[in-house]
């Protein structure tokens, strides 16, 4: 019999939360208010038929072949186009998907020890793409602004301990969807350069604003001190997992060593595909159908919470785009026990804990409000009322 040794590492991976409830949303009836999927109907898929045929037609050998590692020239150029600061498009590395820009951020700027500050609550996928390497991940305390600047000061650390970067998601933030003010973002750009500590800026839903684009981007303010994370996934499809990164100099090499030896390169096809898709200024007039759709959606599951939550004690914010709406129970009740109950009135949410580094917050939960109906959201709110009731009778 074969004893396979796991390594060290392995053991701290652990699947995710998300997409465990995401089995149980595959159960016939079940309305999923859970996962951060994007709505099917915004995929553009007839602008794509066309690319391939134009990708494949113009120059289908090379779209097949293996690929430069720094990504396709043209896509890396209008990505830069699209950044509302100077980019040089060397700084511009392709990723499959912004996922894997975390995992690579992690494998170059993280030891084991090493201090990482998040936001409170965070993005799980960014916890496990940082777990493996073995860090202290320190949870930097929060409001509906953003990170406190205070309490960033004082867990930064110094020495050998400091934090090597703050990951942060200034704009409609997986998964509070709540937006970093101007006020919040010019105090913490300019703290982090006091302080000399880097930040990872991940930006995958600043285009899906509802009615005023968010402030600009931490990056635009101090480029030389920040990693900027966006993705395609949002605004075109996520199936096509496209993403990117935009780095300093000083260490978009190591980043591309470790992209490397990671997959060599993310799929060209996809990305000749995309390039071809965004001649035109196709996202100018593509994403405003995307935001439109959103904002109803948002406003379908505010009208719900209101009218079936009324006296039960339960509060949530009223996020200015992307796709997530953040709620918090009552005193003494906890989302992960509510599941269950919930998913037996057919419907899903996911749990607020599993966003948390540390001091996790039970009474919360997240709202996904981009794939289910107005109907369904209606009769999806009113089935967690009736589960939040019943552990309250």
């Amino acid at each position: 019999m074969t004893n396979w040794t796991l390594a060290a590492r392995a053991e701290k991976m652990n699947p995710s939360v998300i997409r465990e409830i995401l089995k149980v949303t595959e159960k016939p009836g079940i309305i999923s208010l859970a996962g951060g999927l994007p709505s099917p109907k915004t995929f553009p898929v007839d602008a794509f038929a066309k690319a391939c045929e134009v990708v494949l037609g113009h120059d289908g050998a090379a779209a097949l072949q293996y690929a430069a590692s720094e990504g396709y020239a043209p896509l890396r150029q209008a990505i830069a186009d699209l950044l509302p600061w100077n980019v040089d498009p060397d700084q511009v590395l392709i990723t499959t998907g912004s996922q894997q820009a975390l995992d690579l951020i992690a494998k170059v700027l993280i030891d084991a020890g090493s201090r990482v500050l998040v936001e409170t609550p965070t993005y799980l996928g960014a916890l496990q793409a940082f777990t493996p390497m073995e860090p202290t991940v320190v949870a930097v305390a929060s409001d509906d602004e953003g990170v406190l600047i205070d309490d960033l000061v004082a867990q930064v650390g110094s020495g050998t301990g400091k934090a090597r970067f703050l990951y942060v998601l200034p704009n409609f933030q997986n998964p509070t969807g709540r937006t970093m003010s101007e006020a919040r973002r010019a105090a913490l750009v300019e703290k982090a350069a006091q302080l000399g500590l880097p930040l990872v800026e991940d930006n995958p839903y600043g285009d899906l604003w509802f009615d005023n684009p968010p402030p600009a981007p931490l990056t635009a303010r101090n480029p030389e001190g920040c990693i900027y994370m966006g993705s395609f996934s949002k605004v075109l499809a996520p199936g096509l997992r496209l993403g990117y990164l935009v780095a300093p100099k000083a260490v978009y090499p190591k980043l591309l060593q470790a992209k490397q030896a990671a997959d060599l390169h993310t799929p060209g096809f996809n990305q000749r595909m995309v390039s071809e898709v965004l001649k035109g200024g196709f996202l100018d007039r593509h994403v405003p159908t995307i935001r439109a759709l959103y904002k109803h959606q948002r406003d379908a599951m505010l009208t719900a919470l209101e009218r079936e939550m009324a006296g039960l004690g339960v509060h949530w914010n009223s996020p200015l785009g992307g796709m997530f709406l953040w709620l918090r129970l009552p005193e003494g009740m906890n989302a992960i026990e509510l599941l269950p109950e919930a998913v037996e009135r057919n419907v899903a949410f996911v749990p607020g804990a599993a966003f948390y580094a540390d001091n996790a917050d039970a009474r919360t939960l997240r709202l996904s409000f981009v794939t289910a109906s107005s109907a369904q959201i209606d009769t999806g709110i009113a089935a967690l009322a009736a589960a939040i009731r019943a552990r309250q009778a």
